[in-house]
């Protein structure tokens, strides 16, 4: 019988990334409806000692593949290892990360498991009947959440967005079980044979992890305007973000967009400029912490879910309120 709600902690170089730690999190809320448990699978070389922040982060068992093969992410023996915890335990539901290891591996394990896998979720719910998963996404271009079900088939399987989900606060007391779980490895199973390991330099910050977002919208006017955008973020010592009609246009990168087709974002201060508030970016947005909106339309939905509105020209206003938080800070 499937048992429990699984989370692949994704790790990199040794270190679990922070969408582990928010899949934890939500797992522990899916888990309670079901008076079941949260397990990690930890997958990699070397990367045992990082289970107990497993733990602390919500995890009852962490459930550890340790193999020299597994040191750097190749898809091959991952999904070998993960399909194996799969068959060995029947998981009842099994979360990823939507990231570029998680786009990868999921659908692979999911077709050796003969079960459904629904990709980059914004929501996930229980069912209060039927007990099954309910897993929603932004379907056709985001101009629709579709919600999905996996009745007849298990582990019932998703990939959720980064930024989506919150982490619990980490609880050093916490106890749980930390079990080593071994996989017959053959070289046959490696194959490719990685040359090189390039490690990229991001320059841009990743938006999710800003405090203070300034975004701008269509209303803004010209790519232009996000170097007034970019001043008040400075000030505020934060980073710029955008709409997705901007980054359709060419204006600006897609790692900056928020919305269903972006990012989710959770920062203290988001300021929405010249953002009309369609609903498929209320979605990436309304979360935050504190919504200051900025929009010359009175009736714009955007008002509806900040803390506060001004009603007026964003080239106009913008300006003046990085002029006054200048001189308030000097």
């Amino acid at each position: 019988m499937s048992k429990h709600v699984f989370v692949f902690a994704e790790q990199r170089d040794g270190v679990v990334q922070k969408v582990s730690y928010e899949l934890i999190g939500e797992a522990r809320r899916l888990a309670g409806e079901l008076a079941q448990q949260v397990v990690a699978v930890l997958v990699g070389a070397d990367v045992g000692k990082s289970a107990r922040s497993l733990i602390a982060a919500g995890a009852d068992e962490v459930i550890v593949i340790e193999h020299p093969i597994l040191k750097e992410y190749v898809t091959e023996p991952y999904a070998k290892a993960v399909y194996a915890v799969v068959q060995a335990r029947a998981p009842e539901i099994f979360l990823y990360g939507a990231t570029a290891i998680g786009r990868d591996l999921a659908p692979r394990v999911s077709a050796r498991v003969h079960t459904g896998l629904t990709a980059d979720c914004t929501s996930l719910a229980i069912d209060s009947e039927t007990k099954d998963l309910r897993m929603t996404r932004p379907a056709f271009g985001g101009n629709i959440m579709a919600t999905i079900l996996c009745s007849n088939h298990r582990p019932q399987m998703a990939t959720v967005r980064p930024g989506v989900m919150q982490a619990l606060e980490p609880d050093d007391t916490r106890t749980g079980s930390i079990t080593k779980f071994d996989v017959a490895f053959t070289d046959a199973d490696m194959n490719i044979t990685i040359r090189q390991v390039v490690k990229a330099s991001k320059k841009a910050a990743d938006i999710t992890e800003a405090k203070v977002l300034v975004s701008g919208g269509r209303g803004i006017g010209s790519p232009e305007a996000f170097e007034t955008l970019r001043a008040l973020a400075d000030a505020f010592g934060g980073e710029i973000s955008s709409s997705r009609a901007n980054v359709d246009a060419g204006w600006i990168g897609r790692e900056r967009q928020v919305g269903q087709t972006g990012k989710t974002v959770r920062p203290d201060l988001y300021v929405a400029c010249g953002i009309s508030g369609a609903i498929q970016h209320l979605a990436g947005m309304e979360d935050a912490e504190y919504i200051l909106a900025i929009n010359k339309n009175k009736e714009a939905p955007i008002f509806g879910v900040a803390d506060l509105g001004i009603v007026g020209d964003v080239n106009v206003i913008v300006p003046k309120l990085t002029e006054a938080l200048k001189k308030r800070q000097a």
